[in-house]
């Protein structure tokens, strides 16, 4: 597995990419096709956080931590994704035959004079896939919904969970 580690407000060392790979190394003893692992560091009010972003055979593997120290980060993080890997690996390598990667664009800002304004845009290239498919890939993000192209009808749909803990689908109509 490849690494990238690029670091914002702070200088990323040889030992702590060492150390960073030789973590995320670790994660392919529990699945493999694992892609190249984008590690963002960065360091805002002395706390050190870590943002952990792995494509899996088109799914995407993200984690995110913040602690006092880049090291313990880096194995909370760690943790995290190993968890994650564990609770969704059965399903990961039974549908993995059949998930593209995902494209994801940086984001843009564009500010307003008064009021509410738009702060992030977002681009992805969106992927035809049933609606379990679409919930198990919202949980492996942790977001708390998730637009994708329903297989069955062929159109843009939402997924999102729900206070019950449920999940709900809204589908677009003409």
């Amino acid at each position: 597995m490849g690494v990238q580690v690029r670091g914002r407000n702070i200088e990323v060392t040889d030992a702590l990419k060492e150390y960073i790979n030789k973590r995320l190394g670790k994660l392919e003893k529990h699945i493999d096709n694992l892609g190249e692992a984008q590690v963002t560091l960065s360091v805002v009010r002395g706390f050190h956080r870590i943002e952990v972003t792995i494509p899996i055979n088109g799914m995407i593997l993200r984690g995110e931590e913040s602690t006092g120290d880049m090291y313990a980060s880096t194995d909370l993080v760690v943790d995290k994704l190993e968890k994650q890997i564990e609770k969704y690996k059965g399903k990961l390598q039974k549908r993995g035959a059949r998930f593209v990667n995902d494209v994801k664009a940086p984001a843009a800002v564009i500010a307003e004079e008064d009021g509410p304004r738009l702060v992030r845009t977002k681009r992805f290239a969106i992927k035809p896939m049933p609606v379990d498919e679409a919930v198990l890939q919202m949980n492996l993000l942790g977001h708390n919904f998730f637009v994708f192209s329903n297989a069955e009808t062929e159109q843009v749909n939402v997924v999102y969970k729900r206070k019950d803990g449920n999940y709900g689908l809204i589908e677009p109509e003409f």
